[in-house]
């Protein structure tokens, strides 16, 4: 009553008497005793040092590996998970080494897993982050972030399933989804007529702490013989066809209507005629989720490579045209009745080796962003003049690559010595010219991170730029040290004051660049 109390005080003082201008002037500040501004000021602070002409960002550490790297969350994870090095410190350091482990044990999949706020949780080890990892021998491992120590385990594979591959969130940090590989029938039993209905198999949990919701499959006999993969994303059952068609359920209502019987990790159960403890080797998880009929469509759409994605304030969806030669053309269309937005068709003719692509703007402004080689248009949705029901895509701000117009000639001499030159034009993507690789979003300081890149013979140069999240505007520049190859693969991680560089060489060759701000240059040059 006293907060309330006093937010009524503040709402009061500022005459301000519309809850959203309210809520916005929380956002931004405007009350000293809200939480979290204590928060939101150091990270103003921190985008404006880091922006700062004499701020620069300086690699202080590099290592080389013949297992992948990777990175969650200021921890870098090398050896199949075994080794982890922080990178928050002033320089890389240890945090735990684990003995090398048989390659029963690998680990196929990995996320990471933090505390929710305001919740009470039965053990003090919830309250601190941790790693859930996937082995090849179907366990799921709760793993200690700071030390590795396994916290809990559930053993998934019963005699339903033997390859449980891959993690994902339906919602971020609360709901889990163990999906299996698709299941193939051996050459000898396909040969001998055996059918085999079950493609996938996907377990549900509920995480901190760790619960067991249920476990279903998709079978050919309900959703039909020319399913190629399923996702579970935000409460939806993601269906994708060979033919491009992509089908969209209800999740929640599918668990709701198809549950059989629900069970607890640790309840013994006498399921189908095997007796045994839910979570527990040999028996694994109970497939009590049976789906018995095709459950109601909430949508259906048919894209070229089943892309599908869904954004934007009204919803809308992102799709390009079923026929190989639409690849590269994107139409952005309303959820509700499918039609086409007012200049829809976003298309940028581009020719180039890697296509173009597109995505909703993940700051949750429903704005969509379009990466080409060499341009970057960043558009929003607004309502058509004098057609409140009808939405129109506008460009907010473009962000162009720093290149020339570079004709280059071909001069060749006929017979009779006459010098013939022809004109021709470089691709798009041609790596002598600098090209868009990476376009990411840093949501605590509110910036559009870019990698761009210029290859020259064999030495590639890259740099990263900052760009204001709101207009587009170039703030910062920070050129990368190592040679760039533009046929490796790359993932460049830009986390507050931290760049992160991971590149993936032939013959699982792995390197990692780590830099990080340096305000003080006066004495380093670097």
């Amino acid at each position: 009553q006293a907060a309330a109390g006093g937010s009524r005080a503040a709402l009061r003082a500022c005459g301000v008497h519309n809850v959203c201008r309210l809520l916005t002037r929380r956002a931004h500040g405007f009350y000293a005793r809200d939480a979290g501004v204590a928060h939101r000021k150091n990270l103003g602070l921190l985008r404006r040092i880091m922006c700062q002409e004499s701020t620069k960002f300086k690699n202080v550490w590099t290592t080389h590996s013949a297992s992948p790297i990777a990175y969650e969350r200021g921890r870098i994870y090398m050896d199949n998970y075994q080794c982890c090095i922080t990178s928050i410190a002033q320089q890389p350091r240890l945090i735990y080494q684990k003995s090398k482990c048989a390659k029963s044990e690998k680990i196929e999949d990995a996320l990471l897993l933090e505390c929710p706020l305001g919740e009470m949780l039965p053990s003090p080890s919830d309250y601190k982050a941790s790693l859930i990892v996937l082995t090849v021998q179907n366990w799921l491992l709760r793993l200690s972030a700071d030390s590795g120590e396994v916290l809990e385990k559930v053993y998934l594979a019963g005699s339903c399933c033997k390859f449980f591959r891959y993690l994902s969130w339906d919602t971020p940090q609360e709901v889990m989804i163990v999906k299996s590989a698709q299941n193939k029938l051996p050459a000898a039993a396909r040969q001998a007529g055996i059918q085999q209905t079950v493609l996938f198999y996907l377990a549900v949990f509920q995480v901190l702490p760790l619960s067991f919701i249920g476990m279903l499959e998709i079978n050919k006999k309900i959703f039909g013989n020319s399913v190629t993969d399923v996702a579970v994303s935000n409460g939806i059952l993601i269906v994708m066809y060979s033919m491009g068609l992509v089908r969209l359920y209800n999740f929640k209502a599918i668990l709701e209507q198809f549950m059989e019987q629900p069970f607890d990790l640790g309840q013994e159960f006498n399921w189908n005629g095997q007796v045994g403890v839910v979570g527990k080797y040999p028996f694994g998880l109970p497939c009590n989720i049976k789906i018995t009929d095709t459950p109601p469509l909430l949508f259906e759409a048919s894209s070229l490579e089943n892309a599908f994605q869904i954004g934007g304030y009204p919803w809308h969806y992102i799709i390009t045209p079923n026929k190989k030669k639409h690849k590269g053309v994107f139409h952005i269309c309303s959820l509700k009745d499918n039609a086409l937005a007012k200049n829809g068709i976003q298309d940028m003719k581009c020719c180039s080796l890697e296509p173009d692509w597109i995505y909703f703007h993940p700051d949750m402004s429903g704005r969509i962003i379009h990466v080409g080689p060499n341009l970057i248009k960043v558009l929003k949705l607004k309502e058509v003049k004098n057609h409140s029901d009808q939405m129109e895509i506008a460009e907010d701000f473009t962000i162009v690559a720093n290149r020339e117009n570079c004709v280059n000639n071909s001069v060749t001499v006929t017979a009779s010595g006459r010098v013939v030159k022809k004109r021709f034009t470089l691709l798009d993507d041609d790596p002598e010219q600098e090209t868009f690789k990476i376009v990411d979003y840093e949501d605590e300081l509110d910036l559009l991170s870019t990698v761009a890149v210029t290859q020259i013979g064999a030495d590639g140069r890259a740099h990263l730029d900052f760009h204001c999240n709101e207009h587009g505007i170039l703030l910062k520049s920070i050129p990368l040290k190592e040679s760039w190859d533009v046929t490796y693969s790359h993932e460049v991680y830009f986390d507050k004051d931290l760049v992160l560089h991971i590149e993936q060489k032939p013959n699982r060759r792995f390197s990692c660049y780590v830099y990080q701000m340096v305000c003080d240059t006066a004495r380093d040059d670097d």
